[in-house]
This record gives C-alpha cells, structure tokens and sequence, in this order.
C-alpha cells in the first residue's frame, strides 16, 4: 500500500520493523531533527518543525497499522467488531472509517469502491461488514487520534 510504503520510507525503514526498531529509528531521527537544536535562524527552525511533524505523523501511523498493535488489542477489536453496530460510516479514496456504537473507530485501507458501494445498499450493513469487511482490510484504530495528532 502506497501510504504504508510512504510512511516508511520517511522513517527509513523496511516491512521487517518491529515496535521495537520503530521506536528507536523514530527516537534517532526526532534527536536529529528537533526543533530546539535548530535555533539559528528562522528558516531552518520551521524547517526542522515541518520535518518533525512529519516524522511524528508516520511513526504514530506505522504503529498504529503495525501486526503488534493488532495482536495487542485484539480483544477489544474483536468485541468491537462483533458487539458493536456501525453508527456511521464515510468512504474517501480507498479508505473506508467506521464509527461503532461502542464509541470505537476504524480505518480500513484498500477497500474498493465496488465494496463500499455494496455496504451503503446491504440490507444489514453490519453482517455485510462483518463477513466482506473488518477481517479482509490493513484497518487501524483512529478512536485514539481522532481529536489530537
């Protein structure tokens, strides 16, 4: 997937990065471009801000996407997906956000338009998500993020 591709390769690493590897390239690169250390002019202080935060953004995304997250809160995305209904749901670009009644949301990526487009006229969205959707899709928990990074 070409946003994944793109997230990593603003930190420099490969699809065998573990949380671990993650979390220390991140830590390597912020001590290197860390606003504070570029106080000589004005230019390269937004510079090193601009760089930062895009640094910060694909970490946060690379985490959130990464098989360890997943295995890690599988219990909670596993009663999300199958307690929950789907209060609403927006599709942009091949990027599918579902909004539970539990108050938990996901991002499902590479979701087809044929797909989504078969989810808005499914008689009961829910079973169609749960059976063509939640299990099939990269998917991300955005319930965290929604108001802050």
């Amino acid at each position: 997937m070409k946003r994944i591709d793109r997230h990593r390769a603003i930190l420099g690493v490969d699809d065998k990065a573990t949380l671990s590897d993650l979390k220390k390239v991140y830590r390597k690169i912020m001590m290197e471009w860390h606003p504070d250390k570029f106080q000589d002019s004005e230019e390269s202080k937004k510079m090193a801000e601009e760089k930062s935060t895009k640094l910060i953004a694909s970490y946060h995304f690379l985490v959130s996407v990464h098989p360890e997250t997943h295995e890690a809160t599988l219990t909670e995305y596993t009663a999300t997906i199958t307690d929950a209904s789907i209060d609403d749901f927006e599709f942009k670009s091949e990027i599918l956000r579902v909004v539970f009644s539990d108050g938990n949301e996901y991002e499902y990526y590479g979701v087809p338009k044929a797909i989504y487009i078969k989810l808005v006229n499914a008689d009961t969205p829910d079973r169609f998500a749960r059976r063509h959707i939640y299990n099939n899709y990269l998917y991300r928990s955005t319930s965290k993020i929604v108001g802050g990074i």
